[in-house]
């Protein structure tokens, strides 16, 4: 029987990969379907999660065999993984602020873009809106952002299993 804790380096990372996707397509899902549309920082987090998704994929085509080469890809993936947990937190931390300490609404990310340069929409976005702390979605009385943050510390935990396992 498969054991995913005991597949190889590129089995775990292209395992890794499919998780990003499969968040990827319920995030468009909920999108498209269900008529939840994303927050600036929900689009971030996005951003980190296809981010990781290649990361997952460059490493598992690559598929290194020495210690060296899992590092580097594992050490990146953690890296990417915690900017996304990052994120996903600080959404979670603004949908706890008492309803008088919630920040105005802003104008929409695609307005942000086309008027700022990069570093100020990063620095606007992560500031934050209103519009990030509605929590609009629950599942076990956690709304998405957090579940998100959930998956980007999970898949931390499981980047690092993969490249610093003992083989």
């Amino acid at each position: 029987m498969f054991n995913p804790l005991r597949a190889s380096f590129r089995q775990q990372f292209l395992m890794g990969f499919l998780a990003c996707t499969g968040l990827m397509a319920y995030a468009l899902y909920s999108q498209y379907v269900l008529g939840y549309e994303p927050c600036p920082l929900c689009t971030f987090q996005r951003v980190a999660m296809i981010a990781l998704g290649l990361v997952f994929l460059a490493g598992a085509l690559h598929g290194p065999s020495g210690r060296t080469g899992r590092s580097v890809w594992g050490l990146l993936a953690v890296l990417v993984a915690l900017v996304g947990a990052g994120i996903a937190g600080r959404h979670v931390w603004m949908q706890s602020l008492p309803p008088d300490q919630v920040p105005a609404c802003g104008p929409p990310l695609e307005f942000l873009t086309e008027t700022l340069p990069l570093v100020q929409v990063i620095r606007k976005v992560l500031t934050g809106s209103g519009q990030c702390a509605e929590i609009d979605w629950t599942l076990l009385g956690l709304s998405m952002p957090a579940w998100v943050l959930i998956a980007f510390l999970g898949l931390a935990a499981w980047a690092a299993l993969a490249a610093f396992r003992r083989r």
